[in-house]
């Protein structure tokens, strides 16, 4: 990624983080004040009806209450008289609830580790776990993405038969792919969870989302009500697995959409950039004929080499009419490079992964120096005179 891209990027999270603080600021703040002048006013009004309970008693009471409910304390059990541990939160159930909640990183913090060991042995477990679970949701993820896909082929082969166009079959196929999931990973525990928990539709839907998107504040919490199953909150789990590995499924497709996009992108943006360097190169061309023979000088003659004078004749031969020199050839004068437009669909894949630049250059490549003059012969050497024993079978000239 280049540079300018990476900045441009972090520009825009932090202006979407601060948004979202300002909104959130706006619609969460007056709802604390209100809450905190609740507060006071239950407090003033408990010291009203009990003189005798200070005000400095109650502010440690109310200290201690919200401590131990930070800690994992339940407010309606009764330790001391309850023989069992069924409403402990740290039973078998609810152990293995946060086990899982520490391998998949949602980590809702309703329960939170208060012993040195126990934060020990969470660290080595986390470095453990959490890698096998990215094991487990991508094999898990990598076979309900083939199953939904296998389902949603055979749909496509019915609407192919319908002769439906194929490119409406592939946005069809990828909103059943949506929806299916939707519907079994997001709406139906929906459902369930109101159902269970007592919830709102919007508490569940908001606790469900929070929870496949693996955020997890905690604020619910299936299975930490009086009276629920052991087996309530591991059946929840197994249900996490599934949520984020359809989820995983859907991510992945859309950076494959994304990357596509992106190259096809690249790729129109490298063509229109050839296409008007080839336009530009013309214009300049046609301009430099037009205007060639009134802004070029005119050649000056170049002198004649010496090895292009004919050699002196040898002793002997007839003295005939000189060679004439051969005629200097003038220096082609190359025509002016005319690019021809970029075919975007006959290019190689490897023009995605180019440069514009590298393309303009290609489209509009400079033109190769012209020749020189002929290269001058080497010059010839002098003959050595005959002797008259050489002259005996030829003609003397008179």
């Amino acid at each position: 990624m280049r540079s300018t891209t990476l900045l441009a990027l972090l520009a825009l999270v932090l202006l979407y983080l601060v948004s979202g603080a300002l909104v959130f600021q706006a619609l969460e703040q007056p709802h604390e004040q209100q809450v905190q002048k609740e507060l006071e006013d239950c407090r003033d009004k408990f010291l009203k009806d009990h003189p005798c309970v200070s005000q400095e008693n109650l502010r440690t009471f109310i200290k201690l209450v919200a401590d131990a409910l930070g800690r994992g304390a339940n407010p309606d059990s009764n330790w001391t008289s309850s023989s069992n541990h069924s409403s402990s939160a740290w039973n078998l159930g609810s152990a293995f609830f946060f086990s899982g909640t520490i391998i998949t990183t949602i980590g809702y913090g309703n329960t939170a580790l208060q012993t040195n060991a126990g934060r020990l042995f969470c660290i080595f477990y986390a470095l453990v776990g959490i890698p096998l679970f990215g094991m487990l949701l991508a094999g898990v993820g990598d076979r309900l993405g083939s199953s939904l896909r296998r389902g949603i082929g055979h749909i496509e082969a019915i609407f192919l038969k319908w002769h439906v166009p194929p490119g409406l079959v592939r946005i069809l196929s990828a909103v059943l792919f949506l929806l299916i999931g939707c519907l079994l990973f997001v709406l139906t525990p929906t459902f369930v969870f109101s159902y269970m928990e007592s919830w709102s539709k919007l508490e569940a839907i908001y606790f469900v989302i929070v929870t496949l998107t693996t955020v997890g504040f905690g604020d619910y919490v299936p299975g930490t009500g009086p009276g629920q199953n052991s087996a309530y909150q591991p059946l929840t789990w197994f249900w996490i697995l599934l949520g984020l590995a359809y989820f995983a499924s859907v991510l992945t497709t859309i950076g494959n959409w994304l990357r596509a996009v992106s190259r096809r992108t690249r790729a129109e943006v490298g063509g229109l950039t050839a296409q008007a360097a080839s336009w530009t190169g013309t214009v300049t061309a046609r301009v430099t004929q037009r205007a060639g023979p009134s802004v070029q000088p005119p050649e000056k003659e170049q002198p004649l080499l010496p090895s292009s004078l004919p050699a002196p004749p040898a002793v002997g031969e007839p003295a005939g009419r000189p060679e004439s020199p051969e005629p200097l050839k003038k220096a082609e004068t190359p025509s002016p490079p005319t690019a021809s437009a970029l075919d975007y669909p006959s290019e190689n894949l490897a023009f995605i992964d180019e440069s514009s630049d590298t393309q303009s250059e290609r489209g509009c490549a400079l033109p190769r120096a012209p020749r020189g003059r002929r290269r001058p012969n080497p010059p010839r050497k002098p003959s050595r005179p005959r002797g008259p024993g050489r002259l005996r079978n030829k003609a003397v000239p008179v």
